[in-house]
């Protein structure tokens, strides 16, 4: 099967205007109007609009709207210079749009309140029902429907997972109906049976291969798996409803294992090449991806952002390098690994799992100014060679001229949503975990091949886990058992820089890992000696400005005589925690408010809109 290529998709036919209304319908000058729904191909058409949308990939040329290593570093895996980002504590004017934009939430990882891809995918649904039965083969009209049902389930989990309770639409609305624009919100479970059920239809009638470019069954598959577990981690963890859970989870285990019984994907290309190749069409371990084409103007800028040529004020915390394991598999702190606690970069590279290597550049660097470990998991090895050179990066890894592409779903993380959900069914009194499972999932992972050129660092692949003789990790949250904290932290690995850390930290009610009172590594970055490493640093002018943490975490600051006790974890003098964790009442930091300008449109219309549970109606 071929692999799934995303372009940018700029559809001159399929551009629409801003409503003064949610659901308002725009002029019947577009491909909403009845006289589109003609043949296949029309369908075809509308439903692509939907791909840059739900699978940005790196965005475009400097546009990073849910972009890795650039959106998503509001979590416990990065530090900042300066503050770090802070929760929302206020009611904002606004959260809301009314544009088919990328507008979104970095801290909430989703959309803003938002129901215009939700009416593109009812007028898809609800035009297919009215126009096209007559046109289309009944499999043809099963498929497209799947598809229509897939988009809008996709973006209701996507609201769910911000606000919460939200109103459904399943059909489209007319700007007369005020009781249905301007209803209430719907409970979220309702809205989540209904998702249940669009997944579920989906993935039994979207064909198993439309061809190149297009979304099959097993891509539907691979997102029902992400997003059936973030649920069932909700209802578990949050309203602590195991029924609702395992339904959820035992979705999520249907729709991975769908996937994994194609026998079309695997684990067999090295960690980095998958974020640094020109080229991923015959990728096994990609479901989906986006290719980026200079001829046809679509780059982008992340690769930039990794070159070791351009500074950067964010990276890797110490809590993150800290969080990987040992190459015997266990942790730091309980592994057999002779040099285990030593933690300068040289000796990280060649102990910790493989992955370490392939993500951040082998020297501390003060271009990574708020932790000296430069991420480098989003470039070609290849493009970097330019340091030995004494040159600059090539003009194609500088600005917005990027053209590596971006694998938007891997086969990794449908393995690990696989073995967490089936994890937490056990948990929750389901068949237990075996050794096959580990096998074929987070042991398949590790045995990846690896790079020739980590191989000459001395990288080696981790040793599979053995459910016997799982890690006694004295850092381990005790609330967690053993086998789901291995699992966690297995996903922290895979996905450092990527999308996941702040949703999976959110949906197993864990934001309390973000504490930067209760976690000081947050704000520590990797080991520096200062005279090896930088000397070049110990200069007048850093007196005063250079803070490092010895093991003992004693705090010193370079004075310009004490250049030989510069030797510790980076700890910038600018690096600054977060406001008290969470100490205020009556707000919810695991859910968006909405703004007051909501809230006041619904009341002026003599409607009511409810706010976001947790969050006061007004400030």
């Amino acid at each position: 099967m071929k692999m799934k290529t995303i372009y940018m998709l700029c559809l001159s036919a399929l551009v629409f205007t801003s409503c003064n209304d949610i659901l308002d319908r725009p002029s019947q000058t577009t491909s909403e109007d009845d006289t589109y729904w003609t043949n296949e191909d029309k369908v075809r058409l509308y439903a692509n609009d939907f791909y840059t949308y739900f699978f940005p990939g790196y965005g475009l040329q400097y546009e990073t709207t849910y972009a890795p290593n650039a959106n998503y570093t509001f979590n416990d895996d990065a530090v900042r210079l300066s503050s770090q980002s802070q929760f929302t504590r206020a009611v904002p004017t606004s959260k809301g749009s009314t544009s088919l934009g990328m507008t979104w939430q970095s801290e909430f990882t989703g959309p803003t309140w938002n129901f215009a891809w939700i009416r593109k995918a009812n007028i898809m649904i609800d035009r297919l029902k009215e126009r096209m039965k007559g046109i289309l083969s009944v499999e043809a009209y099963n498929h497209w429907t799947g598809i229509g049902r897939f988009f809008r389930a996709l973006e209701y989990a996507r609201l769910v997972n911000v606000f919460g309770n939200v109103p459904y639409y399943d059909k489209e609305v007319s700007n007369t109906d005020l009781d249905e624009l301007y209803k209430d919100r719907t409970p979220r479970d309702e809205v989540m049976d209904s998702v249940y059920n669009d997944f579920k239809y989906a993935m039994t009638n979207v064909r198993i291969d439309d061809g190149a470019q297009n979304v099959n069954r097993y891509v539907i598959a691979s997102f029902v798996s992400r997003w059936a577990l973030f649920e069932g981690s909700w209802q578990k963890y949050y309203y602590k409803n195991n029924a609702r859970a395992i339904k959820f989870f035992q979705l999520a285990v249907d729709a991975a294992q769908l996937v994994m019984n194609s026998g079309k994907y695997d684990i067999v290309t090295d960690f980095r090449t998958l974020f640094g190749s020109t080229d991923l069409s015959s990728s096994k371990d990609c479901i989906l991806y986006r290719k980026y084409d200079a001829s046809k103007g679509i780059t982008h800028s992340i690769a930039s952002t990794c070159n070791l040529y351009s500074p950067t004020d964010i990276g890797p915390n110490l809590d993150l390098i800290k969080s990987f394991i040992c190459t015997d598999g266990k942790d730091w702190q309980t592994s057999s690994e002779p040099n285990a606690n030593d933690f300068t970069l040289s000796n990280l590279i060649k102990t910790r799992d493989s992955r370490f290597e392939a993500m951040f550049w082998n020297q501390p660097t003060p271009k990574a100014k708020s932790c000296y470990l430069y991420v480098t998991k989003f470039i070609p090895r290849s493009a970097l060679n330019y340091i030995q050179a004494g040159d600059a990066p090539a003009a194609e890894f500088q600005g917005e001229k990027n053209v590596t592409g971006y694998p938007v779903m891997r086969y990794a993380e449908v393995l690990l949503n696989w073995i967490e959900a089936k994890a937490e069914l056990a948990d929750l009194g389901g068949t237990s975990v075996t050794q096959a499972d580990i096998d074929a999932s987070i042991n398949k992972i590790r045995n990846r091949p690896l790079a020739s050129e980590a191989i000459a660092e001395g990288v080696t692949k981790t040793a599979p886990m053995k459910l016997t003789d799982l890690p006694d990790d004295p850092s381990r949250d005790k609330t967690v058992p053993p086998l789901l904290w291995e699992i966690r932290r297995e996903r922290r690995m895979e996905f450092a820089f990527e999308f996941s850390r702040i949703v999976d930290l959110r949906r197993w009610k864990k934001l309390d890992y973000m504490d930067t009172d209760k976690h000081p590594d947050l704000l520590t970055g990797t080991w520096v000696n200062f005279q090896k490493d930088a000397p070049d640093q110990l200069k007048s002018a850093n007196i005063g400005k250079l803070r490092i943490l010895d093991k003992s975490g004693n705090s010193i600051v370079y004075d310009g005589t004490n250049a030989s006790k510069m030797n510790g974890f980076f700890y910038s003098t600018d690096v600054q925690g977060r406001l008290p964790f969470l100490n205020i009442p009556n707000v919810n930091p695991y859910l968006s408010p909405v703004g007051t300008t909501e809230i006041e449109n619904y009341k002026s219309k003599g409607y009511t809109l409810t706010q976001t549970e947790g969050w006061p109606s007004s400030n």
